[in-house]
């Protein structure tokens, strides 16, 4: 599927089933929760926390939410995250080139 795809089956899916989106500040918030839920998880399996009894381990489920949640924020603002997304990609390219292979950090 492409970001497009995504962008046109979300937007479907909430008029069909979500009835209308939620407001921009709504959905801001629970991008911040979602990404929050992907932060527990991840804090769990890969840091030094332990999963408690019960708890949603899987971080493909979180990491969907996260990008349903910025997919709906795209589609209420008018952001086209195909076209965002190779912005992005002309942005880095032309500031980070050459940063990331000379930072000995990286080595």
């Amino acid at each position: 599927m492409t970001l497009q795809e995504a962008q046109q089956r979300v937007d479907e899916w909430i008029r069909t089933y979500g009835v209308r989106y939620f407001s921009e500040l709504t959905n801001m918030a629970c991008l911040t929760e979602e990404v929050g839920e992907l932060a527990r998880v991840m804090a769990r399996k890969y840091g030094d926390q332990s999963f408690k009894a019960g708890e949603n381990q899987d971080l493909s489920e979180e990491m969907a939410d996260v990008l349903w949640v910025l997919i709906c924020l795209a589609n209420q603002t008018g952001v086209d995250l195909t076209k965002a997304l190779e912005q992005s990609f002309e942005k880095k390219t032309a500031r980070d080139k050459e940063r990331h292979r000379n930072n000995i950090k990286l080595k």
